[in-house]
């Protein structure tokens, strides 16, 4: 994991506070969630001491992070799928380069002696934030350093306590990660996809180029279409043929891991599958059946169980909560899983996640894309549970919808599949993979800058119909498809079928050098049991509800008289919003500081039959 800072300030010339270089090194041991002992420090200073770019890592044997230039230093965060694209970008002007025919999943730093760029890609996977004091401008990958870095300069004391933003957390309550470019953080935000900030010479300039757009094509285009993605999407997995072992991917039962394994097929990545849940569970089920047929090694990884296998243990609510919270910096649910800290590892790992940005983002996930049902998918990722939210949240929330209301009215499915790119991903995937990035540098090949903006080129809801996934799986790997998906079948084979796809699959396996003939279509499998969720156990409703119900600052935001519907005594009912509620509240109560007393005792949740 790479943690970047930049400062300049406002004047040129005036040299950047003491105070807040020294909150910069304190601040880091709170903002960037590893042992201490294992993080390296390097640090870049403009001649009149007006500028500042400060890197640290925890990636053992790493080059420099901070790339000399003739007249800057360049820095990424994240990686980039070709290595001359590496080499090519301290020879450019960051701040004013396009930058979106870039491979990778990428966030880049670049300081001179006249200020400081920082741009991020498509998906803002490796997120960029920005604050401004009177005198600094401060940017960074980590937003608590940079609003401790800003409170430090504002109040002239290097250990400054965090300010939250108690009304930008509705959101965080409501769909359990920020729909919006805010932060816990008073006065931080977000860069918007594809975005950055630029500086010079004390002025700053926020850089919003926006997304690609689908425009309306014939049937030979969208081939062609297809074929570039499957062309990029074959480019972005390249880090990896160069790893020196077997790629490790989480493969499930669903459609994006598999495609991600027909396109490591394809590309010829050697590569191993892990599947994490029980052994009766569908996706290990299903994912076992598409490792045999790939030939590649399968290994299964339970949750840990007590002796007699009946039950599961699980830390205690409260720890969980602590540590989502400290990794993601408030930005993600303790309901999520995030992945737990080991040593930082070279080897190579990949996954499906946000696959739906080949499946029309928000789209894949309705039944229904009528206008109304747009219009109201909107209305309730800004301003679901009303009843449960203060009159002061739903009018900020309020606020914060009603420009993506007037778009989806415009072109809802080019909306509800921008939306998905900016939050679920851009806030959500991004501030959960931080998890995952403490103990390595993941390749996944949906975040890529290329893919995903050649992705969202294509009509949305023509990627709805999952005929564009069926195609690519089908194209890289032939007969992949046969295996039944865990949940519902393929949308496009119930909704209306287009023989045009034999096409598209012919193309992709010419292009891959694979000319067998295509498959019958799968028949439609009977639907697995649904996966059993043991956050929703009703052992833990009551540790939730009292963890709720004694912060006081929540009530600035929720009603909290109304809190006790959310939770049950058999099970809990809506156990998503549980949770959330409980991790906004833990977050006002105890902050992120790392923690000072012992875990507590670990639960043991009884499986149900």
């Amino acid at each position: 994991m790479r943690v970047f800072l930049a400062i300049a300030s406002k004047q040129g010339g005036k040299s950047i506070s003491e105070i807040a270089s020294a909150a910069a090194e304190a601040g880091i041991r709170t903002a960037f969630p590893v042992p201490a002992q294992t993080v390296t420090h390097e640090a870049w200073r403009s001649a009149r001491s007006d500028v500042a770019l400060l890197a640290w890592s925890n990636e053992p044997g790493q080059p420099s992070l901070l790339a000399p230039g003739r007249d800057r230093v360049t820095a990424v965060n994240g990686y980039l799928a070709d290595p001359v694209d590496l080499r090519m970008l301290p020879t450019m002007d960051v701040g004013r380069t396009d930058l979106s025919q870039v491979g990778g999943c990428f966030a880049v730093f670049q300081a001179g002696e006249s200020g400081v760029s920082a741009v991020t890609g498509a998906t803002r996977a490796c997120p960029v934030f920005h604050a401004e004091t009177r005198h600094l401008h401060v940017i960074g990958t980590r937003a608590l350093l940079v609003h401790l870095v800003a409170r430090a300069a504002e109040s002239g004391s290097t250990f400054a306590a965090p300010q939250w933003d108690v009304l930008a957390l509705q959101s965080m309550i409501r769909q359990g990660y920020f729909v919006s470019d805010e932060t816990p953080f008073r006065g931080v935000r977000a860069v918007p996809p594809g975005g950055g900030v630029h500086i010079e010479n004390g002025r700053r300039t926020l850089l919003s180029p926006g997304l690609p757009t689908a425009e309306p094509v014939g049937a030979r285009q969208r081939r062609t279409q297809v074929a570039e993605l499957a062309a990029a999407l074959i480019d972005s997995v390249a880090p990896l043929r160069s790893a020196g072992a077997p790629v490790r991917l989480a493969l499930t039962g669903g459609r994006d891991s598999r495609l991600i394994a027909a396109l490591l097929h394809a590309a010829k990545v050697p590569f191993q599958a892990t599947t994490y849940g029980l052994e009766d569970s569908p996706d290990v089920a299903i994912a076992r059946l598409v490792a045999t047929r790939l030939g590649i090694e399968h290994q299964v990884v339970a949750p840990t169980q007590a002796e007699h296998e009946r039950e599961i243990v699980v830390a205690h609510p409260l720890d969980r909560t602590l540590d989502v919270l400290r990794v993601c910096e408030g930005m993600s649910s303790a309901y999520e899983s995030i992945v737990g800290y080991e040593p930082y590892s070279g080897k190579p790992t990949t996954s499906g996640q946000s696959g739906e940005i080949l499946r029309g983002g928000f789209l894949c996930g309705m039944s229904s894309i009528a206008p109304p049902a747009l219009e109201r998918k909107v209305h309730d990722l800004f301003l679901n549970d009303a009843e449960l939210f203060t009159q002061e949240a739903n009018e900020h929330a309020a606020a914060l919808a009603d420009p993506w209301l007037t778009r989806v009215r415009a072109n809802g499915p080019e909306v509800l599949d921008h939306m998905y790119l900016a939050f679920r991903v851009g806030r959500w995937h991004a501030g959960a993979r931080a998890g995952a990035l403490r103990r390595g540098t993941p390749v996944q090949p949906f975040l890529d800058n290329r893919v995903a903006r050649l992705a969202l080129a294509l009509d949305p809801v023509w990627r709805r119909s999952e005929a564009v996934v069926h195609a690519l799986i089908e194209g890289f790997t032939p007969g992949l498809t046969e295996i039944p998906l865990e949940g519902r079948a393929w949308r496009f084979l119930g909704e209306s079928p287009d023989d045009s796809w034999s096409k598209v699959r012919r193309r992709i396996r010419r292009h891959m050098g694979n000319g067998s003939a295509p498959p019958a279509p799968p028949p439609r499998p009977a639907p697995p049991r649904k996966s059993w969720n043991w956050r929703a156990h009703g052992d833990l409703s009551r540790i939730l509800l009292r963890g709720v119900a004694r912060s006081e600052a929540l009530s600035t935001i929720v009603d909290l008289d109304r809190v006790h519907a959310v939770f049950g005594d058999a099970a809990i009912g809506r156990p998503g919003l549980a949770w959330n509620l409980y991790t906004v509240a833990a977050l006002l109560t105890e902050g992120l500081d790392p923690p000072v007393l012992p875990p507590q005792e670990r639960l043991r949740i009884p499986i149900p039959d």
